[in-house]
């Protein structure tokens, strides 16, 4: 017996297979090999096409099943995670409207604002967790103000991963946890939040029936069986954004576990019990995936934009043709802590929420061209993407939240010793790396959704850790970098 599972990513779509019964991963495959194009007509916008999702996850899926060699009527249930924040608008025929305005698009950043200003703080954080900020709610408006010919014609508004549910059941649906990432949940009144909608002008009857993040959303038709390789009537029994879903594959579930990962963009998530916001929207609380109103389960999330993108970028532009991440590693780790005085911070990569939702862009301080060389520049690339979680977590901590064991999956810029010990050593916490992926994560909550694990905590309860990061206290060297960046960035936000 098998679960599969789907992470629909901004860079590429990842698929995985989970044996029940051996409680293995068989494999993981993904498509394209290279990015996905992210298409910007201006600066801060990101769009891409929900088409090019469902494309890619086909052949990432037939990539999948050719590799093991598994029996389609052998795989009992689907799991889909998908990019959060995203825009996807279709008309009564399901025929999508416009390209898809994604999570690191920055353009409704005014108007999120301005909702704000209106509507008010407390009734925002109160009700909502968050401001209207530059989350899905505000980007439909932006379609509303801006493209009045397409708003017309929408008959429903989703989220990426509703998208591509509903092309495998035929079914427009959302949940509540991804209505709650899109800031259009009443945690108060416990339904979509109408003051926001109507503030708007969006009629709620755009919003998707909603069905539970843990239960059978409906099953593959004949058309999305034959396009995936799957069989006809396999129950999709999953979905929710893919930070939920990672800190969830990691195995934090409960209050007091904090996950984190750094993909294109940084994540930190703690999972709290009760209502937490940040009134200056430096963080967001969103539903957890296994939230109730009688038993509530929240994520406070740190988002920052510019993570990895920019060391990716820093690959492209210096690295040699074929060099690997790995062997970037060893070339950096010959240089000091601090890349002898060369700075750089990663926020190039659209509006960062922890500066009150400010592009400042990605900067480059105090090069030497006699004294800094390519080795430097992928030292300093890592240090200032982690000096950026440093900089969110200070944040969480000042929540109230407890950042002792930080739990991260290995696929992700936690593979580098460079970028976890420096976290490990500014934060005081433990970095445990987990052998597990997203797209792992949501093929085993397929399985509690279709009733195959009793609860998540079976699902996820024998997860291996195959390395920890020791907190070994703060060492002054990379207090003395930090505290020189964290100068930079104050300073980039005062001339803001």
């Amino acid at each position: 017996m098998y679960l599969i599972g789907y992470d629909i990513g901004s860079s590429s779509i990842k698929a995985a297979l989970v044996d029940v019964e051996k409680n293995i991963t068989l494999k993981v495959a993904q498509h394209p090999e290279t990015e996905m194009d992210i298409m910007a007509q201006q600066a801060g916008w990101a769009e891409q096409h929900p088409e090019e999702w469902w494309k890619n996850l086909c052949l990432a899926t037939k990539k999948l099943l050719v590799e093991t060699n598994v029996e389609p009527s052998s795989i009992k249930a689907i799991g889909i995670s998908y990019q959060m924040h995203g825009l996807v608008v279709v008309d009564k025929d399901q025929k999508v409207l416009r390209p898809s305005i994604i999570w690191c698009d920055s353009r409704a950043v005014e108007i999120g604002n301005q909702a704000l200003a209106d509507l008010g703080k407390e009734t925002c954080f109160k009700h909502s967790l968050n401001g209207p900020g530059n989350f899905t709610a505000s980007k439909l408006k932006w379609v509303k103000e801006n493209e009045p010919q397409v708003f017309d014609k929408i008959d429903k508004f989703m989220l990426p991963g509703d998208y591509v549910a509903m092309k495998m059941t035929g079914e427009t649906q959302s949940t509540m946890s991804g209505l709650s990432e899109g800031v259009m949940w009443d945690f108060m009144e416990n339904k979509p939040a109408d003051f926001l909608l109507d503030y708007y002008g969006i009629d709620e009857n755009k919003i998707p029936e909603i069905a539970p993040t843990l239960s059978i959303q409906g099953v593959l038709t004949a058309n999305a069986a034959n396009e995936l390789g799957l069989k006809k009537g396999t129950p999709v029994s999953y979905r929710a954004g893919d930070q939920p879903n990672n800190a969830m594959s990691l195995g934090v579930i409960e209050p007091g576990e904090i996950a984190a990962t750094g993909g294109t963009s940084g994540v930190v998530y703690g999972v709290v019990d009760k209502n937490i916001y940040d009134t200056q929207s430096r963080v967001n609380t969103f539903a957890h995936v296994n939230h109730t109103k009688s038993d509530p389960r929240l994520g406070v999330l740190l988002c920052i934009n510019g993570a990895g993108i920019q060391y990716s970028w820093v690959k492209q532009q210096f690295a040699s043709d074929g060099m690997t991440y790995d062997e970037m590693e060893d070339i950096l780790s010959a240089v000091n802590v601090g890349s002898d005085g060369l700075r750089i911070t990663p926020f190039g990569n659209g509006a960062e929420r922890i500066f009150g939702n400010k592009n400042i862009g990605s900067h480059i301080f105090n090069l030497h061209f006699n004294r800094h060389q390519k080795a430097h520049f992928y030292r300093a690339s890592l240090e200032g993407i982690a000096f950026s979680f440093v900089y969110g977590i200070e944040v969480l901590k000042e929540l109230g939240l407890s950042v002792d064991v930080i739990k991260v999956g290995n696929d992700n810029l936690f593979r580098s010793p460079v970028f976890s010990n420096t976290i490990a050593a500014l934060v005081n916490a433990n970095i445990e790396v987990i052998e597990t992926t997203g797209a792992v994560g949501a093929a085993r909550a397929a399985g509690v959704g279709a009733s195959i694990y009793q609860d998540l905590k079976e699902a996820t309860g024998k997860l291996k850790t195959i390395k920890t990061y020791e907190n070994v206290g703060t060492n002054a060297s990379y207090q003395d970098a930090y505290q020189a960046w964290l100068r930079d960035v104050k300073k980039l936000l005062e001339d803001y």
